[in-house]
């Protein structure tokens, strides 16, 4: 609401008509749907800068709108490519051991993680708009691939098929990131709010960490249920396989994770030791392995992983499958938490660089660089947090420092596959739990506590639905609440009084400015959402209760009876034919009751829908105003003037007849 939003014009005067709510003009159907559909679909009118280019220019914008890659190579220089190879070969450390773990979540060969390092980064360099995304696998998606396909294929005893409904959900979660991307559909993820994100990445995270327990104690059997009461109980009841070898090694490899990230955080010039740690642990893990045969002690090594590069597996995708309908479920659930997470990360580094990114390329790179992965040994991808503030903050300049990493992964693939030979579990246990206990953000929980207790109850149901149910419940749970969200703001609107500011002509809400006094005789209510067939009839049973309880409070105080009620339209943008069959019952109520109702402010498009609905001639184009001041005014001169007409009637020098009707103003 703007500061003139309400306020009033020079008084009116008996000689002097207010100034009138203009009706736009008609449009032809056709026009009107295509402008309905460009504001839907595209609010940010992408095919602006085609417009007078010509042909060869077009053609050239188009590419560049495709891949962003050609915007920017022009003007590559020597210098940024420094920055970037130096950022490439930070993130390619923390890439690889990452990798190697979040596969293992997920029931996966260890070498899938090395694998989706390698393509996916160098599709999303050529397709994304994001300077600063650091491309690999997430450990929340890993955990939902895992929970999800193993619910009805077990990894341990049908591995191919396992491996291939994997590659499957993968093509069908980038179909679907791409799908939404070209239909301009983004607006669905924003269905995962805020509060919803940090609720349900903060029980992924307690979930992996605790499921982290059983590399940590050398354990060989597992729960495949992902709530806390089977972890604890399958922790517990193992107590005699527990390898306090595993353990130490576990807690001290931890430690020294913690330490370095913490070391990195008190001094961000100091990125690296945090980035480095990770490939560090795996690199001493496997040193002390080797060199102390403890993998015939209790602890479990990686084992042999295959040199070379991706295998392609297209033909692996399993359209036929029994489980197909799994593949697709976790495709779309894991599609749209990747989704969510990688355009969350790029917004907010771009926004320290002072540059957009544009969620639909974000959409169609994600979707693209998943479509391959899928043919090329590789399962879910996006942009985790971690390895793009690792690329931040090792200051890279474009997406090149991703073709890099994949370069630097590359290389490994094809050379040093084989001295991950004996990297024992237990430190890739450790490198998770060291990334997902930044994912429980507890500082944030409580600031959502003293902001809003509804995203705080929505948080927290996210949160327990994951640690006590499943990764799944705990989704459905946060999206229920959230959309249960959206459905109260639209039929439950939110509507006030408004109050005169003392010594001005401007009106506001009287919960707001406390010394806003009210109008004698008139009473001021702001519907502050459009009107619509969910609301209609709440606003109607809101609308009649005010006027119940403004009624109650001066038979109380002793004043003068209610005349008029002014509905302040402003911040109504729409209204539909249930809201405008409200409005009429409204004012037949009202009359009943010696009310008369006043309208104020109408938006251009609820005055044209009323003057279709013939709701204008029903309430009298006398009765609507451009400023809640000016109806004000107007009913202020009524009242006058029936006190005027009261007064000359008692003293006689009029008759009945000649009494004051409301075509007076």
């Amino acid at each position: 609401m703007g500061t003139g939003d309400y306020d009033q014009y020079p008084n009116t005067k008996h000689n002097q008509q207010p100034h009138k709510v203009a009706i736009p003009p008609p449009q032809p159907f056709v026009k009107s749907l295509t402008n309905t559909v460009k504001e839907t679909l595209f609010p940010d009118d992408p095919l602006r800068q085609f417009k007078g280019q010509p042909v060869s220019r077009k053609f050239v914008l188009g590419l560049q709108y495709v891949f962003p890659f050609f915007e920017w190579v022009s003007t590559y220089n020597l210098s940024f490519f420094k920055s970037d190879v130096i950022a490439g070969i930070t993130i390619a450390s923390l890439a690889i051991p990452q990798g190697i773990s979040y596969a293992k979540l997920a029931n996966l060969p260890p070498i899938l993680g090395l694998y989706s390092s390698f393509i996916p980064p160098l599709v999303y360099a050529m397709m994304g708009s994001s300077k600063d995304l650091a491309v690999g696998t997430v450990a929340v998606a890993s955990l939902l691939i895992g929970s999800m396909l193993g619910a009805v294929v077990n990894a341990n005893e049908d591995p191919k098929l396992y491996l291939q409904l994997a590659f499957t959900a993968t093509f069908f979660a980038g179909v679907f990131q791409a799908s939404l991307g070209i239909l301009r559909l983004g607006f669905i993820v924003d269905f995962l709010s805020h509060a919803t994100i940090v609720g349900f990445m903060g029980g992924a995270a307690t979930v992996v960490c605790l499921q982290q327990l059983k590399g940590i104690l050398g354990l060989e059997h597992f729960t495949h249920g992902t709530d806390l009461v089977s972890v604890l109980r399958s922790v517990f009841t193992q107590t005699h396989k527990w390898r306090w070898e595993s353990a130490v090694l576990g807690i001290c490899f931890l430690f020294y994770l913690l330490v370095a990230r913490y070391v990195s955080t008190r001094r961000p010039k100091l990125f690296w030791i945090s980035a480095m740690a990770p490939l560090t642990s795996v690199i001493l893990g496997s040193i002390l392995v080797y060199l102390t045969h403890a993998e015939k002690h209790g602890v479990q090594v990686i084992g042999e992983l295959k040199k070379g590069l991706n295998p392609i597996t297209i033909m692996d995708l399993s359209f036929g499958s029994q489980y197909l309908s799994t593949a697709i479920k976790t495709g779309i659930v894991t599609g749209v938490i990747a989704l969510a997470e990688g355009i969350a990360v790029g917004r907010s580094f771009a926004m320290f660089k002072n540059y957009n990114i544009d969620g639909n390329k974000e959409m169609i790179a994600f979707g693209m660089m998943n479509i391959a992965g899928s043919c090329t040994s590789c399962y879910l991808t996006t942009g985790p947090f971690s390895r793009s503030a690792v690329n931040f903050n090792a200051g890279c300049k474009t997406a090149v420092s991703n073709i890099v990493m994949a370069i630097a992964v590359m290389i490994t693939l094809l050379f040093l596959t084989p001295l991950f030979h004996y990297t024992p579990l237990v430190v890739l246990s450790s490198i998770i739990i060291s990334a997902m206990l930044g994912l429980i953000n507890y500082e944030e929980a409580i600031h959502l506590w003293s902001l809003d207790k509804f995203d705080f109850v929505v948080c927290m149901s996210a949160y327990f639905g994951v640690v006590f149910g499943s990764v799944e419940i705990g989704l459905v749970v946060a999206v229920a609440l959230s959309l249960l969200r959206v459905l109260m703001f639209v039929s439950r609107p939110r509507t006030s009084t408004l109050g005169q500011i003392p010594e001005s002509m401007i009106y506001r809400s009287m919960d707001q400015y406390q010394n806003a006094k009210t109008i004698p005789g008139i009473l001021i209510l702001q519907i502050d959402a459009p009107i619509y067939f969910a609301n209609s009839s709440y606003l109607r049973e809101r609308i009649l209760r005010w006027v119940d309880e403004e009624e109650d409070r001066l038979k109380d105080l002793g004043e003068n009876s209610l005349q008029y009620v002014i509905l302040a339209l402003s911040a109504v943008g729409n209204i539909d034919t249930s809201g405008i069959t409200m409005l009429g019952e409204v004012k037949k109520l009202l009359e009943r009751r010696g009310l008369k109702l006043v309208l104020a402010n109408p938006g251009g498009e609820v005055i044209k829908k009323m003057n279709k609905g013939k709701l204008i001639e029903v309430i009298g184009q006398e009765w609507i105003y451009l400023t809640v001041g000016e109806a004000v005014g107007a009913c202020n001169f009524m009242l006058q003037n029936y006190k005027n007409v009261e007064k000359l009637s008692s003293t006689g020098s009029i008759s009945g007849k000649d009494t004051w009707n409301d075509n007076n103003v």
